[in-house]
């Protein structure tokens, strides 16, 4: 048998000496009196030896967790989205192709993976106007009525989605069920020669992998909630000014472009060391593809243009989907909210995709914290 010194075992384990005597007196590692000085001990080498291994994994398992969770390797298996080479793919439909023709509802039965497009029918209308707020109070109000996610089939969580985006639409998309929900949104805010462009829009942004909003979906989806409270999580996640809120700061931006000219709003931004809003984006170094795909149809005038020229000669990125939606915005002369309401609208059928996607692997997600506060005072052993 092969036998450590104190020394050797606490630099093989790399923990203080209290931490090696604790795991002796537990029977992790085996110590006996040292026969050259009995008020000392030795430590059975293979003992520790697989401690110092156990703890080497843990280590690196925890650093590739906090790695993966910062815009890392995707942290959870999932078949509804991912973005590759500078492309998204829905179910691996491109879906900048798919913007083209689909519609919400089409886009919605492909994240699904539904054969068949839903039919969204109108709810009672809980608002006049698309309101982000009505959705909330509706989503709100059905959580505690609709039956947990666990334990029920597939058809049967996909039939309470459809019914969930009809709450949904019932404040973001008001409007008579026999239009699709592109033409019901752009009706609603009396510009329907919009239609096209929403419609497109709120195919780009259906769904965008294991971001933010969805996976706040996932998680309340894999404790069981109900379905609407896995897309009230996402909503609620979404109006975040570093998600789906990030349409502000670029309307903003575009407001003091108008008082002192966009080269110079943009030079004070840089110049305060904050991050533009309208341009890059980390999956897409070269250029957000759902950007590119719905300015290729509604090119930037006025101020927006030229933030556009000036930000991506100075700054050496591309307009983002943020600064895309946000001048689509004022081309047609939307409401100032009408870049969040799209986006709701859009991703709460992303979010619902994950959500029984979730509840199909029946796992809870329940990641550890690396534990950085005071210290914790313990018993001796």
């Amino acid at each position: 048998m092969s036998w450590l010194t104190a020394e050797e075992a606490l630099n093989r384990l790399g923990t203080k000496p209290q931490t090696l005597y604790a795991n002796v007196s537990r029977g992790r590692i085996r110590a006996k009196p040292d026969p050259s000085d009995p008020r000392r001990s030795l430590y059975y080498t293979a003992d520790v030896t697989r401690l110092a291994e156990r703890h080497a994994g843990r280590r690196k398992i925890e650093t590739v967790a906090a790695e993966a969770i910062q815009w890392g390797d995707p942290v959870l298996p999932s078949a509804v989205s991912t973005v590759v080479n500078g492309h998204l793919y829905y179910r691996g439909v491109d879906a900048a192709k798919l913007s083209e023709y689909a519609t919400l509802e089409e886009t919605a039965a492909l994240l699904w993976n539904k054969g068949t497009p839903i039919n969204i029918a109108a709810g009672g209308s809980v608002s006049s106007v698309p309101s982000v707020a009505a959705a909330f109070s509706a989503l709100a109000a059905r959580v505690p009525q609709d039956l947990p996610s666990l334990g029920r089939s597939l058809p049967a969580l996909r039939a309470e989605a459809q019914d969930i985006m009809t709450t949904i639409t019932s404040a973001l998309a008001p409007g008579a069920s026999d239009q699709p929900l592109h033409r019901r949104l752009a009706k609603s805010w009396r510009r329907p020669e919009a239609s096209d462009a929403v419609r497109r829009a709120l195919v780009l942004l259906a769904d965008h992998e294991l971001n933010a909003s969805a996976f706040a979906a996932r998680v309340t989806a894999s404790a069981g909630a109900t379905l609407s409270a896995s897309v009230l999580s996402g909503l609620a996640t979404l109006t975040g000014p570093l998600h789906g809120g990030a349409w502000e700061a670029v309307a903003t931006l575009s407001e003091t472009a108008r008082r002192i000219g966009a080269k110079e709003a943009i030079r004070r931004i840089l110049a305060q060391g904050s991050r533009l809003p309208a341009f890059g984006h980390p999956l897409y170094p070269d250029g957000d593809i759902r950007a590119e795909a719905l300015l290729a149809h509604i090119t930037p005038t006025g101020i927006f243009l030229e933030i556009q020229v000036a930000g991506e000669a100075m700054i050496g990125e591309r307009v983002n989907i943020d600064f895309a939606l946000t001048a689509m915005a004022e081309h047609f002369e939307l409401p100032r909210d009408a870049p969040l309401v799209i986006f709701a609208l859009a991703r709460s059928c992303g979010w619902l995709a994950h959500a029984m996607e979730q509840v199909e692997s029946g796992h809870l997600i329940r990641p550890r914290a690396r534990y950085t506060g005071p210290s914790i005072e313990t018993s001796g052993a």
